[in-house]
């Protein structure tokens, strides 16, 4: 997936982009709320980790902002207040889940991944197509049963490619939802995650390039 984190406290959002970042996820971060509002409006995340008492703008606003453009992002708001009134005002802002702080990272993971899951409603949990298995959650993939190591660039192309059911993906689309927002559009690293998956997943070759379109898996 590819997710903003908006946090303020520096070390805290570091933190919480590396653990998402070795879960495979595509991880921006950003610690203001005008920052956030730029973010969401060019980038097609999935999923925002927001905390609520943000500098420039506050988290609220940017929640507002957010539900207001009718996007399927999904929010996940954290806070230091943890009281009832806080949550249930948080939720009645329009975000879909509360997390108060301090907060374990597991915890936050697994909130992401199933905001993740809603955001995809039509997606299954285990995704698989041409003999191929990818399961999300323990992050393994099987080619007619064997068992296919990835590099977590490698993994989140193959899920884009999975989840299209059979469709042609852009290179745009795939360096949108792999990389984050240092990633250069001008290199050569989709062709080179395709070439690295194509050669992992062995023969017969079951990514396939469409000229001027992409690339699918029938």
């Amino acid at each position: 997936m590819r997710i903003l984190v908006v946090e303020d406290e520096r070390l805290l959002a570091d933190t919480v982009a590396q653990g998402l970042r070795r879960d495979a996820h595509a991880v921006d971060v950003v610690h203001d709320g005008g920052a956030a509002l730029e973010r969401v409006g060019v980038h097609d995340y999935d999923v925002v980790v927001l905390d609520r008492d943000l500098p420039v703008v506050h988290g609220d606003e940017v929640c507002r902002a957010i539900v207001r453009h009718e996007s399927p992002v999904r929010v996940l708001m954290l806070t230091a207040a943890a009281g009832v009134d806080d949550r249930v005002g948080g939720l009645a802002l329009g975000a879909d889940d509360y997390l108060p702080k301090p907060f374990a990272f597991r915890e936050l993971a697994a909130r992401v991944a199933a905001l993740g899951r809603r955001s995809r409603s039509a997606a299954p949990p285990v995704l698989e197509r041409a003999g191929v298995r990818l399961d999300p959650h323990r992050r393994e993939v099987h080619r007619d049963g064997r068992y296919v190591p990835l590099s977590r660039k490698e993994f989140a192309v193959l899920a884009e490619l999975l989840r299209a059911d059979g469709a042609a993906v852009s290179a745009e689309r795939l360096l949108e939802k792999a990389w984050d927002e240092h990633a250069d559009p001008f290199t050569h690293a989709v062709r080179m995650a395709i070439l690295k998956l194509r050669r992992k997943l062995g023969d017969p070759p079951i990514v396939l390039t469409e000229p001027g379109v992409g690339y699918r898996i029938p």
